[in-house]
This record gives structure tokens, sequence and C-alpha cells, in this order.
């Protein structure tokens, strides 16, 4: 299926949304918004769509940062568009109020103190960061000149109060038409035009171009109408320019560029998604996947973890241990991958692998608790190349483990039947290591073959040695009868003898 660039930029634009606190949907509103002043300022209408759609994909690089001292860094964001900081003395108060957020007494005192001493230096270059990461990002999607420049002054102000100090219509008119278009849709989404009408005209001069809101306010109906209800497929009919797709290869290079920039929410999984995927696209292909299931595993592996930026840093960079209600917060990061790729026709084939990567073969992972035949093989390899990774990697409250140590534990893993097991093997094997001896068994029985066996000595019906191996009743009555076929048996009584002769019965064989 052909991608389009626009399908791309909307997946971003939900992680954006997600990152900064907003509601998904927040920046096609505002992008509409947007789309529809440029046609009425006479502004290129191409270079306000694409700059909007990726204006706020850089705001959770520093995020790391932002919960050391604001503790969520997802409500200082969504705060943040509430605020017109006309000065520093007004953007260091409104940062203030912040700090410390969910701490108390002298923990807090000290974070404050911290925070005045040393803390504003990181702050100092946040909006920079921002604004760079998105240009650098847009470069490697190959935007034009014209968007990369509008992005790189997302955050400036009429009245050059913004980080660049660039003043007046100094900024590019794009990128003066989607500032306004941000905040803009945020007062429309909580009270209306009128509500919209008033902030627009309280920041003009200011923040705003007066000009811009002279020009909203006349039409402040017409360019909100609908946007309420805008949904994926109204905003990609709207792109203006030429619908470009992209080679097989350039959609790997723009996916790849996507799952390292989502890593950057934390410095503890910077590199993690591109390691994941290669991972995973070497143990498909060592287990025989077809071609296209490859390419499929390797692309949900690049982008399962971009649900990741719609929980708080306050949470992943946490040093101790995770309260319940923050475990919550960690189980819905899988759900948000799938909700954002659903949402993009053209890669809603991605989802299901992608959001499944913590769901475990008997039930016991999240976010929806799927077993057995209901996880795919895609989703298998994926749940175990993303857990050795994960293992090998440094954590907030762990040091990264060695290769051997986290082989130890996916063999565990796939021992208690969490993992399944020949997906392990297979990320083993793609992770360099040597493949354990199979131990000879009589009668060419495989390894599952036995387990069956071991349940049917000991009485179990095919439904219970299919809710015990987490298999289907119809896989558990196959094993059963090429068992019988290859020790030339054709019962349980003398199947549990055949077992109990050849020692079948005793320790586990692994």
């Amino acid at each position: 299926m052909d991608v389009r660039i626009a399908e791309l930029l909307v997946l971003l634009s939900f992680g954006a949304d997600l990152g900064t606190g907003q509601p998904m949907e927040h920046v096609l509103r505002q992008t509409v918004i947007a789309v529809r002043l440029a046609e009425k300022a006479g502004a290129p209408v191409d270079v306000a769509y694409y700059t909007s759609l990726l204006a706020w994909v850089g705001c959770h690089i520093d995020a790391y940062e932002q919960a050391k001292w604001f503790g969520d860094d997802l409500a200082v964001k969504r705060d943040f568009r509430l605020e017109n900081a006309t000065s520093v003395r007004d953007m260091i108060t409104t940062m203030v109020t912040h700090v410390g957020a969910g701490r108390h007494g002298l923990e807090k005192i000290r974070t404050l103190a911290a925070f005045m001493t040393g803390g504003m230096k990181d702050i100092e270059h946040t909006l920079q960061n921002h604004c760079f990461s998105a240009a650098e990002l847009a470069r490697r999607l190959r935007m034009s000149e014209d968007v990369i420049l509008s992005l790189a002054q997302t955050f400036e102000r009429w009245d050059g109060r913004g980080p660049g100090k660039v003043k007046g219509d100094n900024a590019t008119l794009p990128s003066r038409l989607v500032g306004l278009a941000d905040v803009l849709a945020v007062y429309h989404r909580a009270g209306g035009v009128e509500a919209a009408v008033a902030v627009a005209k309280a920041r003009s001069g200011t923040q705003f171009d007066p000009a811009l809101v002279a020009l909203f306010c006349e039409h402040a109906t017409d360019s909100t109408a609908g946007v309420d209800a805008v949904t994926v497929e109204t905003v990609l009919a709207a792109e203006p320019a030429a619908r470009t797709t992209f080679t097989d290869d350039e959609l790997d290079a723009i996916l790849e560029a996507i799952g390292d920039f989502v890593d950057l929410k934390s410095p503890f999984t910077i590199g993690h998604s591109r390691a994941v995927a290669e991972l995973a696209r070497d143990a498909a292909h060592a287990s025989g996947f077809p071609e296209r299931d490859v390419k499929a595993t390797y692309r949900a592996g690049l982008v399962h973890d971009i649900g990741r930026v719609g929980v708080s840093n306050a949470i992943w960079d946490k040093p101790g241990e995770l309260t319940e209600a923050e475990m919550e917060r960690v189980r819905l990061h899988p759900y948000l991958t799938g909700r954002m790729l659903e949402s993009v026709p053209a890669l809603s084939y991605l989802a299901a692998p992608a959001s499944q990567h913590h769901e475990r073969l008997d039930g016991s992972g999240y976010p929806n608790r799927l077993s057995g035949d209901a996880l795919s093989a895609s989703a298998r390899i994926l749940a175990a190349a993303d857990t050795y990774r994960a293992k090998l990697e440094p954590r907030p409250h762990r040091a990264a483990l060695s290769a051997e140590a986290a082989a130890t534990l996916m063999h565990d893993e796939a021992r208690a039947g969490r993992l399944d097991g020949a997906a392990v093997d297979a990320v083993l094997g793609a992770a360099g290591h040597r493949a354990p001896r199979k131990p000879s068994l009589p009668a060419g029985l495989t390894l599952r073959e036995v387990d069956v066996l071991r349940l049917l000595a000991r009485g179990l019906s095919s439904k219970e040695i299919a809710q015990r191996l987490v298999i289907s009743p119809k896989t558990a009555r196959n094993h059963t009868e090429h068992i019988y076929t290859k020790i030339g048996v054709s019962n349980r009584a003398l199947a549990s003898l055949f077992a109990v002769r050849n020692g079948l019965m005793d320790e586990p064989i692994v």
C-alpha cells in the first residue's frame, strides 16, 4: 500500500498531541484553522499545512529535564498554551508555579532552590530545542526549506520576545499563522468561538500578529466551523501539495527516523526502537516468515513505542518502584500506539503487532490481556525482541543486564508460558546466542509433543491441555494424533507407558 507524506505527518501529530498534554486530534483541528486562515491571508497554504502538522513534534525531546523540575512534563506543556508570558519575569513566574509539583516539604523547597540556581539553564533552551528538533526531523522527511524555516520559528512572538528574538513580520507568515491557530484550537475547544476571539484579541500585538488577529475575528465562525468534528480523512483530503508517496526503502528510512525520534523521550530508551526492529526482522527471517511479513514485523518494531510519548517522564524516569496508578499509565502506552496507527489508514496493518508487544501468551500482559492464538507470530517475535533489548538497556531502577543474564531470563519467561519459546529462540539466535543443543527425543517427538504427552499421560483432556499450554483445543488434538502415530499406540494408557519407559516423565526437557 502506498503511504503519503501527509499520513506520516498525521501519525506524528498524534504523538505531538499526547506529548504536549493535549487530546488526540488537537493538531488536526489546529491545521484546519491554519489552512483556512492561510487561504484568506494569501499565505502559502502548503507551507502552513505541513508546518502545522509538524510544529509540536519536538516537544518531548527534553521531557527528562522538564520532569526533573516540574514532575509531570505533560501538565507543564499543557498549561503553556494558557499563558501569555510577555517578559522573562513572566516566564520565570510561570515556571516557578510548576517547580516541584508532586513533592512536599523539604524536598519541594530543595527542588525550588536548585531550580533558581541552576534549573533555568535547563529550561532556557527548551523552545529552541523543540524548534531545532522539529526542523531536523522535517529534513529527514524531505520537507521544503520554507517548511523547515517556519518550523524553526514556531515559538517566535510578534513582539520579539520569543526564543530567537525574531520580531513582527520578520517571522514567516506560516509560522505566525500556526502559532495563532494552535492557541485558537485550545480555546475554541474549551469555550467556542467567543473564547477563541477573546484570547486572540487579548494577545494581539504581543504574542500574535495584529493583522492576523483582525483577519481571524472577521472570519472567526467560518475559520472554526466543524473543527471539533475534524477527522483524519478531513485533514488528508485537505493536503494541498502533490500527494507524494514513497518506495519501500524510503518508507523504511522515514519510519526509522520516527522511531529514533520517539526514543528521545527518555535517555534510557535512546536507540531502543531501531534495535528492537532490527532484531525482530532478523528473527522473523530466520523463522521462515514470508518477506512481506518480515517487512511488516520490522516496521511494527520501529513504531511499537510511539505511544510512550503519552506518558509522563515522571513515570518513565522514576528511580523507585512505581505505584499501581503509575503502572496503569505505563500499561496505557501500547494501547496509544495501536490507537495512533489504527487512525492512519496506510499504517493500520502495523497496529496489532506493534500494540501487542507487552501481551503475553498466558494472558498476563497488557493492555488487553490477550493470550494464545490471539497473538500473531509477528506479535510474539516483537514481544521477545522488546523484552530482550530492554534487559540489555539501563533503566532508572536497575543497571543493564549482560547478554547472558538477559538470555537466561528470556528462557525463564518461555518456560513459564509467558513468551513464545520459538520466538525466544529465534530472537536469541538473531542476537548471536548459540542455540542450545536440542536433546535427542525418542520416536522423533518434538519438545512440544513431549509437553502434550506428559499432560496426556496425567489424564488431561484436549481442552485442558490446550489451556495449560496456551494453544487451541484443535492444536492439542492434532499433537495427540501425531504422538500416537509416531510412537505406534492408539490410546492414553499405552502412550503413558511409552512416556515412562523412555524417561519422559522425569525432569523437564529444555
